[in-house]
């Protein structure tokens, strides 16, 4: 019986022009053999299984071939490449950096460098995995890869090149290499089939393709797993089978489910997904993959970025041409099952977390005043707020005429007023400027305040605080106390409006006091203060005639003196103050085993 070889080692490139997937990088090296300009040290980076080592091998061959051909290849005729491929060259050199990597390993590998070649031109190590490689080999390994012998060439491998030391790096020629892409590896895969004999199809060998996520050595040894499953006869289904792939038809359809608003049958796809042994967050990740793929298929130009079979693309091209399935839709369920994809570790319901993101998606195409089970509540409030809107619009009435009485009616008697309507259906009422409740304080505000806040101009300051042109003071000189001041200055101080919050947060830790009656004083600790102030002192003055209900109010600011200044107190220092003037409190806390935070 022959003995059985891997496709991975079977079907291993021998020359340049069989690489896979690195014709930028095989051109350089053999123009670089042919013209004879050589580096003494490459480096080969890359993701696994892409050709770094097999890469390696052929240019060190090729280097110390005899005749080269033309364009750079080997002759595989001559002494050193009939040496290389029965594997008893003098000339190259392999070291494994994963279990040789002390500093004992470099200085055997430095003293054979001394060594010229018997036969050929180079002698030429080849490093895998060099990052391996311990900080104190690398130091030894220096200044050798510095300044080699003439007849010394380095080649280094590795797939983690941001561990590799600065110093290495630039004393290499770095040589990026590419992941192998779906179709490469396909069109790779057809070729191994056809010469082993083997039939096959093109979703079957694309299956494999992106199972091996950018590896050729994977792909082969995938190809290889499935072809034993398979008997020779590779269909797409025995692959998915075999390699417990969740198959794509079941991303389709949950995407035609949702664009339907069919959540109900998208709840048992899940569950007979799951039953399968599948995991929730992998269907979350391929679903995702499957929106991108849609969303790449609806224009002509990231078309070419589906890195799928023929067959599969037009599936893809089919369900982007639905009318429901438009970008907005992709863009929402992409951006949903990205965060679902973020939660999905930290969630302690896994498959809550998931049927919750399919039955939003689900609900993304769904009209907002349909009724259905699973109803999100934020579409349920839009609609809401739409309807009263619509339903509360003042309607066109005849003017009325406001009798005398109405013009002289005090405040007393208006606030009254909502209560006998408290009950009145907010759909069929209708307001007009003569019959429209005034209150003096009102919980939220109605859209008609609202427009007329956004429209009004700028030096109108909020409900609450007076602007310095209020025309609606009470002719009134009642009595006041100090109490009633520093009570109304307080009050005033949270009424005013966002854009004076800071100066409000100062204004409170201010003491307005009574000079002479009804004038009041405020002493401002700064001038820069002082000058702020006194570009609001009307609305200030304005404000507390109104609610202390005296018009002969007169407010003055003055700059304090140094020895006026009064330190302000922090909440510690504040409780002090209090525990030293009642000693009942410090007992309190006690009792309670109270901390101050």
């Amino acid at each position: 019986m022959e003995e059985y070889i891997v496709s991975a080692r079977k079907y291993r490139p021998l020359t340049f022009d069989t690489v896979v997937g690195q014709s930028a990088l095989t051109t350089t090296l053999k123009n670089a053999v042919r013209s004879g300009k050589l580096a003494h040290a490459y480096l080969f980076c890359g993701p696994r299984g892409v050709g770094k080592t097999t890469c390696a091998r052929i240019f060190a061959k090729a280097i110390n071939c005899l005749s080269p051909t033309a364009d750079g290849e080997a002759c595989n005729e001559c002494e050193s490449c009939q040496a290389f491929n029965e594997q008893r060259s003098y000339n190259i050199f392999e070291l494994d950096a994963a279990s040789n990597n002390s500093v004992e390993h470099i200085k055997t590998l430095m003293e054979q460098t001394r060594i010229p070649p018997q036969v050929g031109r180079y002698k030429v190590f080849i490093i895998d995995e060099v990052h391996m490689l311990s900080t104190a080999a690398f130091n030894a390994f220096l200044k050798t890869l510095e300044e080699p012998p003439s007849h010394v060439i380095f080649i280094l491998a590795t797939t983690e090149k941001h561990k590799i030391l600065p110093t290495i790096l630039s004393r290499c020629q770095v040589y990026d290499f590419e992941r192998m892409t779906v179709r490469g590896t396909i069109d790779h895969l057809k070729m191994v089939a056809e010469k082993e004999g083997f039939s096959y199809e093109d979703e079957a060998l694309a299956v494999i393709a992106e199972k091996a996520d950018g590896g050729m050595r994977d792909a082969l040894s995938i190809f290889d797993q499935a072809a034993s499953f398979c008997q020779g006869n590779i269909t797409y289904q025995k692959v998915i089978e075999d390699l417990n792939v969740l198959d794509s038809e079941n991303y389709f359809s949950i995407i035609d489910y949702a664009l339907d608003n069919k959540v109900k049958e998208i709840m048992v796809l899940l569950n007979n997904i799951i039953n399968k042994g599948f995991d929730g967050g992998l269907l979350v990740q391929g679903l995702a993959r499957h929106a991108r793929n849609v969303l790449m298929a609806k224009d002509a130009q990231t078309l070419p970025l589906l890195e799928v079979s023929e067959q599969q693309k037009q599936k893809y091209q089919s369900q982007a041409a639905n009318a429901k399935c438009s970008a907005q839709f992709l863009y929402q369920a992409l951006r949903l099952m990205n965060q679902c994809d973020i939660n999905y570790r930290q969630s302690s319901n896994k498959r809550l977390l998931v049927e919750l993101t399919l039955i939003e998606i689900a609900q993304i195409t769904q009209p907002d005043d349909s009724e259905s089970a699973g109803r999100r509540p934020a579409r349920r409030l839009k609609s809401l707020f739409r309807n009263i809107i619509h339903t509360s619009q003042p309607r066109k009435v005849a003017p009325q005429v406001a009798p005398a009485e109405n013009k002289t009616a005090t405040p007393s008697a208006t606030t009254q007023q909502p209560a006998a309507h408290a009950t009145v259906n907010v759909a069929t009422t209708t307001y007009s400027p003569t019959n429209r409740p005034q209150l003096k304080q009102s919980i939220g505000q109605s859209w008609n305040a609202i427009r007329q806040r956004a429209n009004a101009p700028k030096n109108v300051i909020a409900s609450g605080f007076e602007s310095p042109q209020t025309d609606d003071i009470p002719k009134k000189n009642k009595a006041f106390s100090q109490e009633d001041v520093e009570y109304q200055w307080m009050s005033m101080c949270n009424r005013m409006p966002q854009n004076l919050s800071g100066i409000a947060t100062r204004m409170k830790n201010m003491n307005p006091r009574i000079t002479e009656f009804p004038n009041v004083e405020v002493l401002v600790e700064n001038k820069i203060f002082l000058e702020e102030m006194e570009k609001i002192r009307g609305s200030i003055c304005n404000t507390l005639r109104k609610y202390l209900e005296n018009q002969d109010i007169e407010l003055t600011l003055r700059l304090a003196e140094h020895n006026e200044q009064v330190k302000i107190l922090t909440r510690r220092e504040q409780y002090e103050e209090m525990e030293k003037s009642n000693p009942a409190i410090a007992k309190l806390r006690e009792m309670l085993d109270l901390e101050l935070a």
